[in-house]
């Protein structure tokens, strides 16, 4: 039965390919996964933002969260090396361990006594790092922690995954901006050179030395043009492209 929830758990991390895929939710899912699995107290998560700055993103529960923010604040805790080494931090004390004093302070406030780092990381980069927390001081074996790191691995894989889709949605959308502008002008270039009888490369002379001349974009004039809402002086096509 463990092996048949552990195999569905890592199916619903992996399904990030959804048209409704939403980030948030999926990294809530893995924190309370990770409590349901890993037999620990609690978990949280944190990933870099456009700034490569660390940012608290899920928690499965309120006093983690605000756990995980105190971290931050402070610079201090097993989180934030894990993330800036990439390498796991295990804490089986707290109190007798002597690390971070300020947050083994704020943790035994909450109730933590022992705390683990993964880092979710894909070969040499590291987006951020994933907290298991326990209430009783203790190591995991190696098999939880190892399960605990597939788990990251396959979140980091299926952000990874959605950034690359992201960027490729991005790049796609501004190619195909660039094509439909290219339409508008070589459309205004045709209006352009009908109307004032002109070759096409003294057509888009004139336009372009009118946008330039007006601090206009070019496919924004050219739009003009097409539609009529704009005309160039007939005086001005005695310019020649340069």
């Amino acid at each position: 039965m463990a092996e048949i929830q552990l195999a569905d758990v890592f199916v619903e991390m992996g399904d990030t390919l959804v048209d409704e895929f939403d980030v948030i939710e999926f990294l809530h899912v893995l924190t309370e996964r990770c409590v349901q699995l890993l037999g620990i107290s609690a978990a949280g998560l944190l990933l870099t933002d456009g700034q490569d700055t660390l940012q608290v993103v899920a928690a499965s529960s309120e006093r983690t969260r605000l756990l995980e923010l105190f971290q931050l604040q402070t610079d201090q805790g097993p989180c934030v090396d894990c993330f800036r080494t990439g390498q796991p931090v295990s804490v089986a004390d707290l109190p007798s361990a002597g690390r971070w004093p300020r947050f083994t302070a704020a943790a035994a406030e909450v109730g933590f006594a022992a705390v683990h780092a993964l880092p979710m990381r894909l070969r040499t980069e590291v987006i951020g790092a994933l907290n298991l927390f326990d209430t009783n001081p203790g190591a995991l074996d190696r098999d939880t922690l190892r399960i605990g790191q597939a788990l990251a691995d396959v979140a980091t894989i299926g952000l990874l995954q959605q950034r690359a889709i992201r960027r490729r949605d991005v790049l796609t959308e501004q190619l195909q901006t660039a094509l439909n502008s290219r339409v508008l002008i070589e459309q205004a270039k045709g209006v352009l050179a009908e109307r004032l009888h002109l070759d096409m490369d003294e057509a888009f002379a004139l336009l372009r030395n009118r946008a330039r001349s007006h601090n206009r974009r070019l496919s924004e004039l050219a739009q003009a043009i097409v539609d009529g809402s704009e005309q160039i002086p007939s005086a001005t096509a005695t310019i020649r492209p340069r």
